[in-house]
């Protein structure tokens, strides 16, 4: 397979409410997105998801049940591919850090989100993704 232009990495982050999972969803500008960002030089993307996620959500309470195990997007803008790893936690809130880069956070809002509401406000690339996590969550 062809290496993508740009190579991006995050995580779908789950948490259990009663016997429902919600989706942790974020929003910059107009675009709702899972917590994701560049894969940088020398960095596995695995490597790169866990630092993003931290980075944009401070979350750091997150265990990883597929392991590695992840779900690409199809190329997009330009031929970028984003990477999704599932993440689990038990963690409800959520703080938008300061980027040291932007002096703000990246983010301007965050949901934790049923999978018909991420469907609503995620963009069609993420369908395939969505799709996989859906299929993957045990049933309660």
């Amino acid at each position: 397979m062809k290496q993508p232009k740009t190579l991006a990495a995050g995580a779908v982050i789950a948490r259990r409410a009663g016997d429902d999972w919600l989706l942790l969803v974020l929003r910059a500008y107009r675009n709702w997105d899972f917590p994701k960002g560049v894969v940088e030089a020398g960095e596995e993307p695995f490597a790169a998801a866990r630092r993003e996620v931290t980075e944009e959500t401070g979350l750091t309470d997150l265990e990883f049940p597929l392991g590695e195990e992840h779900c690409d997007t199809l190329p997009y803008a330009g031929g970028k591919i984003a990477r999704y790893f599932l993440a689990e936690t038990t963690e409800e809130n959520v703080r938008l850090p300061i980027s040291d880069e932007l002096g703000r956070p990246e983010h301007d809002e965050w949901r934790w989100v049923s999978f018909d509401e991420a469907e609503d406000l995620l963009p069609p690339r993420l369908a395939i993704v969505l799709d996989w996590v859906r299929r993957t969550l045990p049933s309660a």
